[in-house]
């Protein structure tokens, strides 16, 4: 008999308030101006979830049509293009000839070299004797990840649908789904973690090289352009163009 009256004095599930789904806040006029999306599950089946193997949006829910994954990580297939022999392991002469097959003239693509090298080689090491090579290890890329970045991949390399979304919804202001250059400035401004001077750079270098990399007639940087710069297609399509053997992306 107790447990029948226990029974029945459990409360009964809430209906969701407004304020429980509320995504701006008065006294944080910040959550005004960075606006986040609401309707992504309309399209895009759990949106907050990371997927590991492919780069959806609300526009291509199975990712990029025709990219084969080959069972790596979203991140992993972000510098797979540099690893011109397949083996695994990026060296700086592939990093160099990768940026070159992008259209960055020697000069250019030997500093992109130096840098991308001199901070991430040692991290992705299977070892912690530092290699004379600056070897990058796709395996371990995930170890390279640094801060105040945006968030797109979490700390194993997956990529998290919604913060695409979302950072186009808080700073494309002039065109939907497109930044300008100065709201990609006002983007990575506003991702920067306290005190990470690392990051702060790191960032601010990254998303220049993508706007010169892929920006429009227009010079902006459209959200299909990052989408595919974040599973590595969109370098695969940017050496072909550089070759003539396909046409522009709209």
């Amino acid at each position: 008999m107790a447990s029948v009256e226990k029974q029945q004095q459990q409360p009964q599930p809430e209906e969701v308030s407004k304020d429980a789904m509320a995504t701006v806040a008065e006294y944080a006029p910040v959550t005004a101006e960075r606006k986040v999306r609401s309707d992504l599950e309309t399209k895009l089946p759990k949106p907050y979830m990371p997927r590991a193997m492919v780069a959806p949006d609300m526009e291509n829910i199975n990712g990029t049509w025709g990219h084969k994954h080959q069972n790596m990580s979203v991140l992993q297939q972000h510098v797979a293009f540099f690893d011109q022999d397949n083996d695994g392991i990026i060296f700086p002469s592939e990093t160099f000839r990768g940026f070159r097959a992008l259209g960055f003239n020697p000069i250019t693509s030997f500093i992109f070299m130096i840098l991308i090298h001199g901070a991430m080689s040692y991290a992705t090491l299977p070892t912690w004797i530092p290699s004379p090579y600056f070897a990058i290890h796709i395996k371990n890329i995930h170890k390279a990840k640094h801060g105040s970045d945006s968030g797109i991949y979490d700390t194993e390399g997956r990529y998290i649908p919604a913060h695409l979304e979302n950072m186009f919804s808080k700073y494309a202001r002039t065109v939907p789904d497109k930044l300008s250059f100065k709201e990609l400035w006002h983007m990575t401004q506003a991702s920067r973690n306290a005190f990470d001077f690392f990051g702060w750079v790191a960032a601010k270098l990254e998303w220049g090289v993508l706007y010169v990399l892929a920006k429009d007639d227009q010079g902006y940087l459209a959200k299909e352009a990052v989408r595919r710069c974040f599973d590595g297609s969109l370098f695969e399509y940017c050496a072909k163009l550089q070759k003539g053997a396909v046409g522009k992306m709209k």
